[in-house]
């Protein structure tokens, strides 16, 4: 049978209203399908509930892009590895999802919804357990890494440098997800900040959020000497592939780790773009990395560094909000442009970009760690 994303589109419009009461229903039915899958899962699933149905929703309006969705299912099955999930588990994860859509959906629930949902899920689960058999063989589950490194920039954001015990490869642009002794079984993502180094270590930028368990950990609790755990790498942002155009790339907070990553990677090339970093702040004391990207400026003359600050009178730098500050110089319409940060800063700043000109291929963005 071919897959049918009308039909699974439109019944999903159901669902989508009720997102967190849906997910605590899905993970009922799936506890009570088998018990013995509670211990996958951390604690207090209230962050696990929102990224299932952010991901449920992606793989949803991806049906009809099969290479996306491809690509997409392949890295949720490598990941889920970590987890200790195995192909045996999918079946009790269809039962509970086909429960769940059942319920939330009511009268758009029909018998030709039921097989579109049914095709979906065998053909999203194979592409998971294929890619999660294929990565086993070659890549380990999860990461032990040392930290190497531990440097508190501000009350709230620490710079993390970690080595794991064998390499862990990444493109620049991408994340990691992250679990500390203190909160077994508890993952969060935090983007790497670094291009691939001789030495394999990582850096993370990691701002403390109010209630974060793992950030907090990692701000305020960890010391050289510390070991946590890594997962596989993640992320669809990388580097251009046509290195002869040049960057605008805006930071806003810890959303400059996988930027800075990137332009790590282009300055090393044998052609290098011309790269203008716009790296924003609400006060000058949260410019955490600008001491780094100074000299990094110095080192590099196509490089260009503007930190940008909003909510501070008495800086006597460039002021403003990133999405008008972009706005402000030259056209970029000949540019490839990343973005990254706060969702609304982002989502205001690519439209920006989009009415100055700028094609929407030529632009990436992604969310800082804590609000993909």
């Amino acid at each position: 049978m071919a897959l049918n994303p009308r039909l699974v589109k439109e019944s999903f419009a159901h669902i989508e209203p009720h997102g967190a009461k849906a997910a605590a229903y899905f993970y009922g039915r799936l506890f009570a399908v088998d018990p013995r899958l509670r211990r996958l899962f951390p604690p207090a699933l209230d962050v696990q509930r929102d990224r299932l149905f952010a991901a449920l929703t992606r793989i949803v309006w991806s049906l009809d892009s099969p290479g996306t969705l491809a690509g997409f299912l392949g890295q949720l099955g490598r990941d889920h590895r970590k987890y200790g999930v195995t192909a045996e588990h999918y079946a009790a994860v269809g039962e509970a999802l086909l429960a769940t859509v059942r319920r939330f959906a009511a009268d758009a629930w029909t018998p030709e919804v039921a097989a579109a949902w049914t095709e979906a899920y065998a053909v999203a689960s194979s592409i998971m357990i294929d890619a999660a058999a294929d990565d086993g063989g070659d890549a380990p589950a999860w990461w032990p890494a040392e930290v190497v490194g531990h440097e508190r920039r501000t009350g709230d954001i620490a710079v993390v440098t970690l080595r794991p015990a064998t390499p862990l490869p990444y493109e620049p642009g991408q994340y990691v997800t992250l679990q500390t002794t203190r909160w077994p079984r508890v993952w969060r993502a935090f983007s790497i900040a670094n291009a691939p180094r001789p030495d394999n270590t990582l850096t993370l930028h990691v701002r403390a959020v109010p209630g974060g368990w793992v950030s907090t950990t990692l701000t305020a609790h960890t010391q050289v000497g510390d070991t946590v755990t890594l997962g596989p790498a993640l992320g669809g942002m990388r580097p251009p592939a046509d290195p002869g155009r040049d960057v605008l790339a805006v930071a806003g907070g810890t959303g400059l780790a996988p930027l800075k990553a990137i332009i790590e990677h282009l300055l090393a090339a044998d052609r290098q773009p011309t790269i203008d970093l716009l790296y924003g702040a609400r006060h000058a004391g949260e410019l955490y990395d600008l001491p780094d990207l100074t000299r990094l400026q110095a080192e590099c003359p196509r490089l260009r560094v503007l930190p940008v600050v909003s909510d501070d009178p008495g800086y006597g730098g460039l002021r403003g909000r990133l999405p008008d500050v972009v706005s402000r110089f030259r056209p970029w319409n000949r540019h490839t442009a990343y973005v990254c940060g706060p969702p609304a800063m982002v989502e205001e700043t690519v439209r920006h970009l989009r009415r100055d000109g700028v094609p929407l291929d030529h632009i990436h963005r992604d969310l800082t760690p804590g609000e993909r």
